[in-house]
Parts: C-alpha cells; sequence; structure tokens
C-alpha cells in the first residue's frame, strides 16, 4: 500500500509538470503559426490529455469492462464539465469568444445527443448495444468535427495580425508538447492504476470506480492543463481543452472502444447523459446571464456545488 500511495504522489507530479510544459509548447506553436490559442486547445491540448481515457477504455473494451468504458467517457465529461470549469472559473472568471458559443458549445451539445440516440438504440432493434456500426457514426461525426477546425485554422492565419515577438525555435515548441504529453500520460497511468487498486481493495463496485476513481484519474491531465492555463490568463486554452476533450471522448474514444469490442450499455448511466445534457446547457445559457460572454465566479460555484453534490449522491448510493 506503500508504494501503491508513493506511485499515486509521482503521478502528480508528473501530470502537474507535464501539464505546464504542455501549455508553454501549445501557447508557443499557436503564435507561431498564427492559429487561435482555442483551436490549439481544441486539437493538440485536448487530445493530448484525453490520451489516458483512450488507454484505459482501450484496455477496458478488450476485457470486456463495460461499466467501465462507459463510466470513464461519462465521468470525464462530467468532471470536465462541472468540476473542472468549476474550478477554472472560480480561480480566474474567463470571457468566452463568441465562436466558441455559437459553434463549439453546440458541438458539444450535438455529442452528448449522439450518446443519448446511439446508446439507448432508439435507431434500431438491438437493446443496448453500442454496436460497431455506431462506432462508425460517432466516428464520422468525429471526421466532421476536424473538418470545422481545420477550416478554422485557415480562417486564423487569413485574419492573422503579424506578430514582433520572438519565437521559440520549432525544436523545443515540440519538444515542451511531446515531454509534456509524456508525463500526462505516464502520470495519469500512474494515478488511475494507483486509485484502482485502493478503490478496488475497499470493495467498491465497477461503475462507481469508472464514474469516480477512473474518472477523475483519467481527467486529471485536463484539470491540471486547464488550472495551470488558467493562472497563466490563458482562458482560450483552459475552456478548448475542457470543450475539446468532451468531444474527443464521446466521439473518438467511445468510438473507438465500440470498434474494438461491442460495448453493452447500462441504463442508469442515462443519468450520467441527462446531467451532462443540463451542465451544457447550463454554460451555454451562462453566457447570457451575468457578464455576457464569461463564465463569472458564482456561475462556476454553481457547477462545482453540482457537481459536489452529484459525487456525494454516487458515494450515499454504495453505503
Amino acid at each position: 500500500m506503500i508504494l501503491t500511495i508513493i506511485l499515486l504522489i509521482a503521478g502528480f507530479i508528473l501530470l502537474i509538470k507535464g501539464a505546464d510544459w504542455l501549455v508553454h509548447g501549445a501557447s508557443a506553436l499557436a503564435k507561431k503559426h498564427h492559429v487561435s490559442d482555442m483551436v490549439i486547445g481544441l486539437t493538440i491540448v485536448a487530445f493530448g490529455t484525453s490520451t489516458p481515457e483512450l488507454v484505459v477504455n482501450s484496455l477496458a473494451s478488450v476485457q470486456s469492462h463495460a461499466d467501465i468504458v462507459y463510466g470513464n467517457i461519462l465521468g470525464s465529461n462530467v468532471v470536465n464539465l462541472f468540476l473542472i470549469l468549476g474550478i477554472v472559473g472560480v480561480i480566474a472568471p474567463f470571457t468566452v469568444k463568441s465562436t466558441t458559443i455559437r459553434k463549439e458549445m453546440p458541438i458539444s451539445i450535438l455529442a452528448v445527443a449522439l450518446i443519448w440516440i446511439l446508446s439507448n438504440q432508439l435507431l434500431s432493434f438491438q437493446q443496448n448495444i453500442l454496436s460497431r456500426f455506431d462506432g462508425l457514426i460517432l466516428l464520422l461525426f468525429f471526421f466532421l468535427f476536424l473538418v470545422y477546425i481545420f477550416r478554422q485554422m485557415k480562417r486564423d492565419k487569413m485574419n492573422a495580425e503579424p506578430i514582433k515577438d520572438e519565437h521559440l525555435p520549432g525544436w523545443k515548441i515540440w519538444g515542451l508538447i511531446i515531454i509534456g504529453l509524456a508525463g500526462l500520460i505516464t502520470g495519469g497511468k500512474l494515478v488511475v492504476d494507483s486509485a484502482v487498486k485502493i478503490a478496488v481493495a475497499l470493495s467498491v463496485s465497477e461503475k462507481v470506480i469508472g464514474l469516480t476513481i477512473v474518472a477523475i484519474g483519467t481527467s486529471l491531465p485536463e484539470l491540471v492543463t486547464s488550472v495551470v492555463a488558467a493562472l497563466k490568463r490563458n482562458s482560450d486554452i483552459a475552456l478548448g481543452n475542457v470543450i475539446g476533450s468532451n468531444i474527443f471522448n464521446v466521439l473518438l474514444i467511445l468510438a473507438t472502444s465500440a470498434l474494438i469490442r461491442p460495448v453493452h450499455f447500462n441504463p442508469e448511466f442515462n443519468f450520467e447523459i441527462y446531467l451532462l445534457a443540463v451542465g451544457t446547457t447550463l454554460l451555454f445559457v451562462s453566457m447570457f446571464t451575468g457578464t455576457k460572454k464569461k463564465l463569472d465566479r458564482w456561475e462556476a460555484a454553481i457547477l462545482l456545488i453540482i457537481y459536489l453534490a452529484y459525487t456525494g449522491w454516487l458515494i450515499a448510493k454504495e453505503i
């Protein structure tokens, strides 16, 4: 148990340093190529911080742990939306760009709708199975998302103003990004493995392990990266990371899990899907309440309180 705790602490250290390097490198890359921080957050940073979910879900799918597959994805998205944005918004309330409100947030809501429709098999006769065909549908929407991002990058370059700052050399930028990602992946795996061992020793159900320990563990890269970005006053990377990760988790990672092996859907997970739908809608509405186009501190606090209440409810059910 002592060794497990030591590995857990080592994982946290790797996560913190990895996040710092990744944010630094990603910001430098955005400036060098005249690409917005939001696009970098939605792509490189979001994919990098979602890698732990991809690793965990691929293994869980191969081993037929369906509740871990769904629990990790839905739990991670709940953590991203309520816990991470709640913490980031309380630390440093941030302004949200109009394009994010009009485009990225609706895409995130669409991802939630897709997972609900396909998982409950509302368009077929199969019973609560996310099939390989469903996985292909999710991948198709992921491809369309990438097309949108690519077009956004072209617009950013066309509208970019010349930057006079000296840039970091290319090798150093990519070195920071790669080392940062390696730190996040390694740290995330250490934290998840250690946390699961502790949870299993305490006889907690697989569903709750997926929604809490594994979900929080695999979301630690997003949490640390977004907090570091917020402290550096880079709200676009912080928000882009969260929204991008939620889209990646559903359209890419859940799709990959279904392609590896069709995944049984436990209808009890519908509660988390509804929670995500409500939370994403609340985030969208918050852009028009209080200070417009800004997540105010009190709005972020509401997200945080909802997450704490939800976690308390999950734990109470197990007692």
